[in-house]
């Protein structure tokens, strides 16, 4: 999803609405529209990213998350599901490793499995699950979530 164009637009809405007015206020709106671009583009994402919120408070699983992919955001559907082991058996946790973190990871690692209402243990099993699955190719349409909102 391309931001620049929207941003645009907003600078070119500006100065039309800039025009209404002398020579100096649309000099104004035109420095404004300048200052303003990165702010724009900045406070679109943070939008984005509250849709992707709301959206996924509404799926039954997988949630959608906003990727920045070349500077430029997509949104991006997650399955959250945990893969079956191959043998379609559980996988009894066996194997241990010992993890060290820094204190600060480790705050935001609990609250993390806290607000996802799972111990630490099954948080990180998930999260790696999750790295170690197959991603689909870079240009792949095939979680991209396209078209237009209406009110």
């Amino acid at each position: 999803m391309q931001l620049d164009g929207y941003v645009q637009a907003i600078c070119e809405d500006l100065a039309r609405v800039a025009a209404v007015g002398d020579e100096s206020t649309a000099r104004a709106a035109e420095l404004l529209a300048g200052a303003l671009e990165s702010s724009l583009g900045r406070r679109l994402q943070e939008a984005l990213t509250e849709a992707a919120l709301e959206l996924s408070s509404q799926l039954e699983r997988g949630s959608v998350e906003v990727r920045i992919a070349g500077g430029e955001p997509e949104l991006v559907y997650v399955d959250d599901a945990t893969p079956a082991p191959a043998d379609g058996v559980d996988e009894a946790f066996s194997a241990r490793i010992t993890l060290r973190l820094p204190e600060s990871l480790k705050s935001r690692l609990d609250a993390a499995a806290s607000a996802d209402g799972v111990s630490v243990n099954t948080w990180l099993v998930q999260a790696v699950s999750r790295m170690l699955e197959p991603r689909p190719p870079v240009g792949s349409t095939r979680y991209r979530l396209t078209g237009y909102g209406r009110n």
